[in-house]
């Protein structure tokens, strides 16, 4: 029971547990727009991507994500996006969905500016039937469904050139209220309590080293901070051959370390997979967390060349 109250609770309240608010992915330099909305229209064509991840394999009830984003270039300095996703943990649920817009500016020769909004709705859930808990009769047990819809919002920026970039998104900008609480949590609880989103802070950036005419490497990091818990960065680094196969590894700040591995199909469809392995008491139930992505490239429309 005492486990089943701390979830619900962590959900609703969840400015001080990161991840009970956001998804994590480890191939977020491959699914980077669904973070910043500032990475539609930086590229010359509009694409469909999906991530699937499975975390904490052997846990039950253990967090899923699904996400499915489409973006790219509508004209030459328009960039047009949208993203569906479903974070599921436990008799918990996060779904939604956000159509943004970002516009390109040449602030040099080589260096461009991305500017982006999006703005959607997230819809939270607590699913209360069918769980088996010691006390059938304890309030907090108490209710069928609750639901709560909010507006939501992200700002992104991205300074980018042909090789590299830098960039910063603010998710969860409008900082909503969440009222979760059905009347007879309300009732059981003895203190107030703060149901707002917190306002995320994501840094990321990346830079492409020509090792030879086949060869290059892709260094690229992802810095996560929200109030009041410590800041997390992930860091990963990719070796990518002839622009069809890759292979890398990622780090976490948390002491995770990951695999990561690719493949683009006559340039057009792209599979990669990533296994992270956890450093934590979490290890001794779970075999490690699984991330599948695939895209396909669309449209192309003009062309932008970067220098």
């Amino acid at each position: 029971m005492k486990k089943i109250s701390f979830l619900i609770l962590a959900f609703i309240f969840s400015g001080s547990l990161y991840s009970q608010q956001l998804p994590q992915l480890t191939q977020f330099m491959d699914n980077n727009f669904v973070l910043n909305p500032a990475f539609a229209g930086m590229e010359d064509y509009y694409q469909v991507r999906t991530s699937i991840r499975n975390q904490w394999t052997g846990i039950a009830d253990a967090p899923s994500t699904t996400i499915l984003s489409i973006y790219g270039q509508q004209e030459e300095n328009i960039g047009l996006g949208g993203v569906i996703f479903n974070d599921q943990f436990g008799p918990t649920s996060r779904t939604g969905g956000a159509i943004s817009y970002a516009y390109h500016l040449s602030l040099t020769e080589k260096v461009n500016l991305s500017l982006a909004l999006s703005g959607g709705f997230t819809q939270f859930k607590i699913d209360k039937n069918g769980w088996n808990v010691a006390n059938p009769n304890d309030p907090l047990t108490q209710g069928d469904v609750v639901v709560e819809t909010v507006p939501d919002a992200t700002f992104g920026f991205n300074f980018y050139s042909k090789d590299w970039y830098l960039g910063l998104a603010v998710p969860q900008l409008l900082t909503s209220n969440l009222n979760l609480l059905d009347d007879n949590l309300a009732n059981a609880l003895t203190s107030e309590q703060s149901g707002n989103l917190s306002r995320h802070i994501y840094v990321m950036g990346a830079y492409k080293f020509k090792a030879n005419s086949k060869l290059e490497l892709e260094p690229s990091f992802l810095l996560k901070s929200v109030a009041p818990t410590p800041m997390q960065f992930d860091f990963a680094t990719r070796a990518i051959y002839d622009n069809k196969i890759w292979i890398g590894g990622s780090y976490r700040s948390t002491g995770d370390i990951g695999a990561l591995l690719g493949y683009s199909v006559n340039d057009r469809y792209i599979i990669g997979y990533s296994y992270d392995i956890l450093n934590s008491e979490l290890a001794d139930y779970s075999s490690g967390s699984h991330e599948f992505m695939l895209a396909i490239k669309l449209k192309t429309t003009s062309p932008k060349i970067l220098k």
